[in-house]
This record gives structure tokens, sequence and C-alpha cells, in this order.
């Protein structure tokens, strides 16, 4: 009787839950402000973004 072989599954392992994301985020949170890390709380429609003037580029005669 000859060997058979056993082919592994070709589907991907399903990803952790977002239950363990959730906590370890929570863990990183508590570890910073306990070494003295400070969260700063910015105003909602706030961004980080500055903004410059922009350039007028004229593509033709005047």
């Amino acid at each position: 009787m000859a060997a058979m072989r056993v082919k592994a599954s070709t589907t991907k392992a399903k990803p952790a839950p977002a239950v363990e994301t959730s906590e370890s985020i929570n863990a990183q949170i508590a570890a910073f402000l306990k070494s003295g890390g400070e969260i700063q709380q910015i105003d909602k429609g706030v961004s980080g973004q500055t903004y410059t003037p922009t350039k007028h580029i004229s593509l033709g005669k005047k």
C-alpha cells in the first residue's frame, strides 16, 4: 500500500480577534501614563496639517 501525503490547507489562518488588539492598546496607554507620559486633548476639527500659501502658476500668455 502506497503512503498517502496529506496536503496542507491553502487557507490563511484567521487574524486574532480585535479584543486582543484593544486590550494591548489599553496596556500600552497605561504603561505610557505610568512612565510619566501625558495625553493631549485635541479639539474636534483641528488637524496637525499646516497650510502654506499656494503658488499660482500661469500657463499661457497674459
